[in-house]
């Protein structure tokens, strides 16, 4: 009788668990980061309107995350003096070193492998946009209707800020605060139906004792 009731708690609670929601999906699309000092900072205005002054660094990545606060930085730190060592100044025009990560194998597409990292160095008018210094070394550039940068020279060849489904992987340099455990609600589920198990088995022994 114990072993029979034990194994339809088991069976309950593998139920509970194959009933669990999926995590929160993430979303691919370019972020746009820049430089502050030596580390990167998430834009807070989209590189069609941010307009950078002569000697500062802009990154795109491409990554799978939520949101800008797990969104994966360049792998690449910001090094103006580098990336733009063979590009003098010129009157009437700005230097902008970019950074351009493609993101991981994680983070592409199905059915597409992400190209190398790369630096350029843009040399554009003094009143350019970052939008307009990444068009000078990274064409083509791809936008949707809402301006929002969906291809960085072609990469990807399709899609644009699209939710990853959950038989995708979740890009590998993503946060996950979850660590992989249950859910707060797949646990309370389980606490449940062990709690009814642990009830049910008292009260099976209570009308067995004379």
């Amino acid at each position: 009788m114990r072993t029979r009731f034990l194994v339809l708690v088991l069976g309950a609670v593998l139920t509970v668990l194959s009933a669990a929601p999926a995590q929160a999906a993430g979303y691919r699309y370019w972020s746009f980061w820049q430089s502050s000092g030596a580390k990167w900072t998430y834009a807070t205005e989209g590189p069609a309107t941010a307009r950078p002054a002569d000697g500062s660094v802009n990154g795109f990545r491409f990554s799978v995350s939520e949101d800008s606060g797990d969104s994966a930085q360049p792998r690449r730190g910001p090094d103006f003096a580098a990336i733009c060592a063979k590009t003098p100044a010129k009157d009437g025009a700005k230097r902008i070193a970019l950074v351009i990560d493609p993101g991981t194998a994680g983070d592409a597409p199905q059915g597409e492998a992400p190209p190398a990292l790369r630096t350029a160095c843009a040399q554009v008018a003094e009143g350019a946009t970052s939008a307009e210094a990444l068009a000078a070394v990274a064409k083509p550039l791809r936008y949707n209707s809402q301006a929002l940068l969906c291809a960085i020279s072609g990469y990807p060849k399709s899609g644009c800020g699209e939710q990853v489904s959950a038989q995708e992987p979740p890009s590998r340099d993503a946060k996950d605060d979850s660590g992989g455990g249950p859910s707060l609600g797949v646990v309370a589920g389980i606490a449940a139906v062990l709690g009814l198990g642990v009830a049910a088995l008292w009260q099976s022994r209570r009308r067995r004792t004379p």
